[in-house]
């Protein structure tokens, strides 16, 4: 029992009882009493005794779930068409109708029997047995179709009972069978939407680009079959539409039944829930496309990031094993060049990083629904491009730095040197007379003009300016210079000191003699042992 009560109770439709409804033992013409009563018509049907219970009762229950509501409240009237048949044949269609009629019926008419002898039993029979039909609505027995109308107008009579309706039992069940199988496509659509929507809700997002692209492409094509089942339902849904139309669209005078017009009714109804199914359908499919778009768009974003990420990380890595500032100013310069070679090298991950920054802020200023995953890696790319610039620059500063004080100690040497030779080259005897000492003074004085251009600061202000570069072996090499210069200054000293005695001497009026030896110059030596100031 319970699962008959869970199966769906599904109503009949006409192509359950199609057989039954073409052998026209019962129709619905589209007829209307006076008070907008549907009207049920028996016409004669000669096997009307032998129809099957099933059969009739399933028949007379499609054609009075036809009519809307409004109008079956009304109450049904049905017109029982006997006219050349027997009493007996009158009595078994009332018995069989007052049994088994599944609506409300408001009136009952009997087209009685045409001969003479039939038509007096029928009066006596309907006087008889009229308890016996347990019929609590009248039953009015008719001689002929001119009574009729004296009940229900002609323009809703068909034309077998004298009137004008016009109603055509095959296109009657075609038209049926249409509206059915459209309420059906209705339905069965509206149902395929609801099943794909529920799994597109349900559908996790992948974790990488080829998952996802392969699911966007899935659910795109998949909506795009659905998409054309419904334009398929609406091109029906219009065609029959334009089918019961038909009569009106032909002729001006025709005008279409109160059945055809709840047909009408019917169909732009289902017409119009196909319309905002596909509009639900569509304001969701907008919502999970563009969902499934922005989770691409942060696969591939996720996936650059890791990618420019490693490349950065390696550069910063390359970048901290760049920690030698150089001891000469060949290797310094060698260094710097390194150093724009990484420069040059880093050039288009950071720009990569830059745009890829710049990609993940848009996608944050388009609403992303990732934007607390995307941030976070932009401000990374951000820093990692900031720290290595920031790096680049110090590194360069540091080795300018370098350059600068090995080029500062080899000027100093190379003077020291200059100063030894210009010493070593003036030749003893040629500075014993005033001429060759007054020259060797003035080389002297020359020389030491361009001490100032080669000399080094004094000490507080060469370890202020290259403090951040003093390595143990700089600080050593530069003290060692320091000591040279003022080694070769002071040998420049006695140097003149003896220069101006000789020059002194000859301007005296006295006897030349040779000179003393300790006063004659002296080959100066490079190696003074007196300590540094």
């Amino acid at each position: 029992t319970d699962e008959i009560m869970q199966q769906e109770i599904r109503p009949l439709v006409a192509v359950d009882i199609i057989e039954q409804l073409h052998r026209q033992f019962a129709i619905l013409s589209g007829g209307r009493g006076k008070d907008g009563a549907p009207i049920i018509t028996f016409p004669e049907f000669a096997g009307f005794s032998e129809i099957p219970d099933d059969d009739f009762l399933n028949v007379v229950t499609y054609l009075t779930s036809i009519p809307s509501l409004e109008a079956a409240s009304i109450g049904f009237i049905i017109i029982i068409d006997r006219r050349r048949d027997k009493w007996s044949a009158v009595k078994a269609s009332l018995t069989r109708i007052a049994g088994a009629f599944p609506g409300n019926l408001q009136l009952v008419f009997v087209l009685r029997p045409s001969r003479f002898i039939q038509r007096a039993i029928a009066d006596i029979g309907i006087k008889l047995y009229r308890d016996d039909f347990k019929m609590k609505v009248p039953i009015i027995m008719l001689n002929s179709v001119s009574d009729l109308h004296g009940y229900i107008d002609k323009s809703q009579l068909t034309r077998e009972l004298g009137g004008t309706l016009e109603y055509g039992h095959s296109q009657w069940i075609h038209h049926r069978t249409a509206i059915e199988n459209f309420a059906m496509t209705v339905k069965s659509t509206a149902q395929m939407l609801q099943s794909f929507g529920t799994d597109l809700a349900e559908t996790e997002l992948p974790n990488d680009v080829q998952c996802t692209e392969e699911l966007l492409s899935s659910h795109t094509d998949h909506h795009s079959k659905l998409k054309d089942e419904l334009k398929l339902a609406v091109k029906q849904g219009a065609t029959l539409l334009t089918c019961i139309r038909e009569p009106v669209t032909r002729s001006a005078n025709s005008k279409l039944s109160p059945d055809e017009l709840e047909n009408v009714a019917t169909v732009e109804r289902l017409l119009a829930q196909l319309d905002e199914t596909e509009k639900a359908f569509d304001q969701f499919w907008t919502k999970h496309h563009l969902k499934l778009e922005q989770c691409l768009q942060l696969r591939h974003f996720e996936h650059d990031f890791r990618e420019v990420k490693l490349t950065l990380d390696n550069l910063m890595e390359t970048q901290a094993g760049f920690a030698d500032i150089g001891d000469s100013v060949t290797r310094v310069e060698n260094l710097l060049k390194e150093q724009k070679h990484l420069e040059e090298k880093g050039q288009e991950p950071l720009e990569k990083a830059q745009s890829l920054a710049l990609h993940g802020e848009q996608l944050i200023q388009n609403n992303h629904y990732a934007v607390d995953s995307i941030r976070p890696k932009c401000v990374e790319l951000r820093r990692i491009c900031d720290d290595f610039t920031n790096e680049t620059k110090k590194k360069y500063d540091i080795l300018g730095k370098s350059l600068e004080l090995h080029k500062q100690l080899d000027k100093a040497s190379q003077w020291c040197e200059a100063g030894i030779y210009l010493l070593a080259s003036q030749a003893v005897d040629k500075c014993q007379s005033q001429e060759g000492a007054e020259t060797a003074l003035v080389e002297i004085e020359k020389f030491l003009v361009t001490a100032k251009e080669h000399q080094l600061s004094n000490p507080k202000e060469f370890y202020n300016q290259f403090d951040m570069i003093l390595t143990p072996e700089i600080k050593a090499n530069a003290q060692r210079i320091v000591q040279k210069l003022e080694d070769v200054q002071e040998m420049f000293d006695k140097r003149q000191v003896s220069l101006k005695k000789l020059a002194a001497k000859q301007t005296r009026p006295v006897q030349p003699v040779a000179p003393h030896p300790e006063s004659s110059p002296k080959r100066a030596s490079p190696k003074i042992t007196r300590p540094a100031a």
